[in-house]
């Protein structure tokens, strides 16, 4: 049990850590490439709108916590 507490754990600051140094990544519905098809035709990503890069789920988060505690200290 705390092998597994300390795996998650190690787990958990890793991504942390990924987050801070590297806040956005490679979109997934475009593979990075901006574009996607539909029916036939190419268009714009909907999801990246074509800047081939998405904010991580970590640092939506961390910026959503940070406006939070901005704007309580106001």
């Amino acid at each position: 049990m705390l092998t597994a507490m300390a795996t998650v754990l190690v787990g958990l600051l890793g991504y942390v850590a990924l987050c801070a140094a590297r806040p956005f990544a490679l979109c997934r519905k475009c593979a990075g490439t901006g574009k996607t098809e539909r029916f036939g035709k190419a268009r714009t990503c909907p999801r990246c709108r074509g800047k081939k890069y998405r904010l991580r789920v970590g640092r939506r988060l961390h910026n959503a916590w940070h406006r939070t505690r901005q704007a309580g200290t106001r």
